[in-house]
């Protein structure tokens, strides 16, 4: 089997990866036609498929490079502590390229990758006889649809423009991790529900339904985080 050149050691990420950065998987021309973008999409999946099959540690490379940022931002938002999503990440490379047999590139490179790394939270969880996502059920029962605007700045984005970044990333971490998980893959990582679905194998419904209360969520957290604040700075803050 080639050499694994990453797996002995901790990634270096240039500059610090930022869980605010904005990282985009694929830089495709706006002209592209819908089904253009999904022949494209189709045809790169493909031949991911076939270099991990060949255990292509090129391949390798040139992925983490591409989703370094969005996968550790991924990990940093569900496990809330960094040097264990930078554990994770390793780790989550290490499997790719062991099981990229299993990748036929019929599924988005990125949603398969999302769904190793849940994963290993989740396994990691259990090691440590804490609950697991699985486990830790959505507490609220409203399902009431929830859907993104394609056209408009979406309701978490209007929200991100308005607050502060910091704070909106300690908000994010406050929330209940069913919420703060579809709120990451949505906004953040950019993948269609139907994605998350799969990822988090949870029915449509629910995805929506968690990013409703997940959203609804935001607000009354970020005025306890102040409210919080200004009690242990005297109201200076």
């Amino acid at each position: 089997m080639p050499e694994f050149r990453i797996s002995t050691q901790k990634r270096v990420f240039p500059s610090g990866v930022d869980v605010h950065a904005g990282v985009s998987a694929m830089s495709t021309p706006l002209a592209l036609s819908a089904a253009a973008l999904a022949e494209q999409t189709a045809q790169e999946n493909a031949a991911i498929a076939h270099g991990l099959k060949r255990q292509d540690t090129d391949l390798l490379d040139r992925l983490i490079d591409t989703y370094q940022h969005r996968l550790m931002r991924y990990l940093t938002f569900l496990t809330g502590r960094r040097e264990t999503a930078e554990d994770l990440f390793q780790e989550t490379w290490i499997r790719v390229l062991m099981r990229g047999a299993q990748f036929n590139g019929k599924a988005r490179f990125d949603t398969w990758l999302f769904t190793i790394a849940r994963n290993l939270v989740i396994d990691l969880s259990r090691k440590k006889t804490m609950a697991s996502l699985d486990e830790m059920q959505d507490p609220g029962d409203d399902e009431r649809p929830f859907e993104v605007a394609t056209d408009a700045p979406s309701p978490y984005d209007q929200f991100r423009l308005r607050e502060n970044a910091a704070e909106v990333t300690s908000v994010l971490l406050k929330l209940h991790p069913s919420y703060r998980e579809v709120l990451v893959l949505r906004f953040h990582e950019e993948l269609p529900l139907e994605e998350i679905a799969s990822v988090t194998r949870a029915p449509l419904s629910t995805v929506k339904s968690r990013l409703y209360r997940g959203l609804a969520s935001l607000t009354p957290e970020l005025e306890k985080l102040r409210s919080e604040r200004n009690l242990t700075t005297g109201g200076l803050a």
